[in-house]
């Protein structure tokens, strides 16, 4: 995967060299050259000096080839533009944004750019999101400990009961979407091809109801 850190403070620092860790290719973007410093001595890492939403500065970090674009600076208006520009401007599919004041969480939500807040931030968080991508947080609670994820029910689980996702203390359905309308499953409720599911999931277990989702396809 290759992603682009904007902000090179400690949680940019600290995922950047993560990433590197398991093969990824990052590159970071700051706006104070002395940032390298905190980053990692890697191959697969690389700096670029500049504002995370300068065109030239991002075509040299090659967002139009980027998996995955992480905005970490220490203000929110610059993570907003950044996010928005890579987004809007590049298409990049998985984009996640810092933020400090839940205030702004509307603007963000209105953009479609998942968002934690400076208070409930973790590598750890950052890091599941961005390798279940199509597990993308709703809604999350305390600390980042439990989220809400919606995904659509795979093939080999239409016609049996929705409860057979349920693994106690780690992932519940609480909610589907069918034909447009929501209901709460009850016990016996079966999947339906087309449904849309809401899952309280604790965020140990992405990696578990990713496996679920996944198991048809063998991955």
């Amino acid at each position: 995967m290759k992603v682009i850190v904007v902000g090179c403070g400690r949680v940019g620092s600290t995922l950047a060299g993560l990433l590197a860790a398991e093969g990824h290719d990052v590159q970071v973007v700051d706006r104070r050259g002395p940032a390298a410093r905190r980053l990692p001595d890697s191959p697969r890492i690389r700096f670029h000096e500049g504002n995370g939403f300068s065109r030239a500065v991002l075509r040299a970090a090659g967002i139009e080839h980027a998996d995955a674009f992480v905005a970490v600076t220490s203000g929110d208006n610059s993570n907003i533009v950044c996010a928005r520009t890579a987004k809007e401007t590049y298409r990049v599919p998985i984009v996640l944004a810092r933020i400090y004041d839940p205030r702004r969480a509307d603007i963000y939500r209105e953009l479609g750019i998942p968002t934690i807040a400076s208070v409930r931030w973790t590598v750890h968080q950052i890091h599941q999101m961005l390798l279940h991508r199509h597990l993308s947080p709703e809604l999350s609670f305390g600390n980042g400990e439990t989220l809400l994820v919606r995904s659509e029910v795979p093939d080999y689980l239409i016609g049996r009961r929705l409860t057979e996702f349920d693994v106690d203390g780690e992932i519940r359905v609480v909610e589907v979407t069918r034909a447009g309308r929501s209901l709460v499953p009850a016990h016996s409720t079966p999947a339906r091809a087309g449904d849309l599911v809401t899952f309280a999931v604790a965020a140990t277990a992405l990696g578990r109801l990713r496996g679920f989702l996944d198991k048809e396809l063998g991955t």
